[in-house]
Order: structure tokens, then sequence, then C-alpha cells
């Protein structure tokens, strides 16, 4: 595991915010949720994904990605229903591969809102508000304390502890931290997107609580919130 901590170079004057359009293109998956500060590998083949790969690298060099509602099987060569809240993915790394297929690197920056959308491409674009708000500020530590403590307590029933030790570094940042967890904690994408879109990191850490309660309660350890 790799977390936004190891990639970034440290110290404030060395960040910059990167400038995130006001119109993006969409990536809907069924299956993916990204989350600010965190990193998501990509395989891309469709012919208008190609297409949105290529428009994005040559101009913004971002992407929002977006979550399939249900009942997307039925169209999901044409318009299908999305939630209306996803995550600006800034284009990282392109490599392109045979057939105009390519692996990308997306890098979470800020989570959005669809306002409206465009349909004028092979793949769906839309003008976003980006919903930053409080969702950085810092946590209480007894509430990051019980996540680690619940974290900790799952990942030995799971004996997977080693894999996330890094992730529980102190100087890892409250933000980094939230984030990654709920990236890589096997839930569902629904769970996913419920934790997305809590109004501030506060509560999507008291929903991440919840959820390892639960799953740690739950002797499938597959199912989620239903």
């Amino acid at each position: 595991m790799q977390t936004d901590h190891e990639r970034e170079p440290q110290g404030r004057d060395q960040v910059t915010p990167f400038p995130i359009p006001s119109r993006i293109p969409l990536f809907p998956l069924p299956n993916v949720v990204l989350f600010p500060k965190t990193y998501l590998p990509l395989h891309i083949f469709e012919p208008r994904y190609q297409a949105m790969v290529s428009d994005a690298a040559s101009h913004g060099q971002c992407i929002g990605m977006v979550l399939l509602k249900d009942g997307w099987e039925a169209d999901y060569y044409g318009r299908p229903p999305l939630f209306p809240m996803g995550c600006v993915g800034r284009l990282v790394s392109v490599q392109p591969l045979a057939d105009g297929r390519s692996n990308i690197l997306l890098q979470g920056l800020e989570r959005f809102e669809i306002e409206s959308e465009w349909h004028d491409k092979a793949y769906r674009e839309a003008t976003i508000t980006v919903t930053a708000g409080k969702r950085g500020a810092a946590l209480d530590p007894l509430v990051r304390q019980r996540l680690v403590t619940l974290m900790e307590s799952y990942l030995r029933l799971r004996d997977d502890a080693s894999t996330w030790q890094e992730l529980f570094r102190e100087e890892v940042s409250d933000e980094i931290f939230v984030n990654t967890l709920s990236t890589y904690l096997e839930c569902t994408p629904l769970e996913k997107q419920f934790l997305l879109e809590a109004e501030s990191l506060h509560q999507q850490a008291r929903r991440l609580s919840d959820l390892i309660e639960f799953m740690m309660h739950d002797q499938s350890g597959s199912k989620g919130w239903d």
C-alpha cells in the first residue's frame, strides 16, 4: 500500500493546489469510488474512454470518477444513471499499450457535485462544483484513536495487520488516513459512496468506525449495510 503521504514532497510551500476545470469528462464505473488524497490505477480499453484519456491528457488533466447506480447494466453503453457526487482525479501518468489501450494512474483531488451533463462527445462530460469545504479539518484525536483501535482489531481477525502499519503512523494526516482506509477497506461500492458523501471528515471517520464494527460482527466479513 502506498499512501499520498509517501508520494508527495514534504513542506507546505512545496504543495500547490492543482487547478480543476469547471467542465470535466466523467468516467462512470459500477464498482469504483475514488477518494481525495488517494491513487487509482485503471486499465482503459473502451474506445470512448480511450478518447477521454487522450482529451484529458492534452487539456485539463482531470477526470471525474463517479459511481453508477443500480440498474446500469440495461444502458451501460448509453447514459445509465449515476450518483451526483464523485471525485476529481488528476491524470498522473498514461502508459500507452497496443490498439489504443492504456494504463493510467489517477490522483484523487477533491469531491465534486454534477451540476449539468454534456453529451456532445463519445463520453459524458459534466459541469461541476467542487465541494472541498471543511472536509480537510483535523479529527478529534479520540475519534482517530477509536478508528485505529477498531481497525487493528479487525486486522487481527484477518491476520493482515502488517499491510496497514504504514498508514497508522502519527505523521500521516487525518485526511490521508481516513480516505486511504475508505479506499482499501473491503466494503461494497455503495458503502464507499456513503463514505464519500459524508459532510465532513469527522462524519466520514464515524461512518468508517460503524462500518468496521459491523464487519467485525458479520461472520462472512463481505456483506455491508443492505
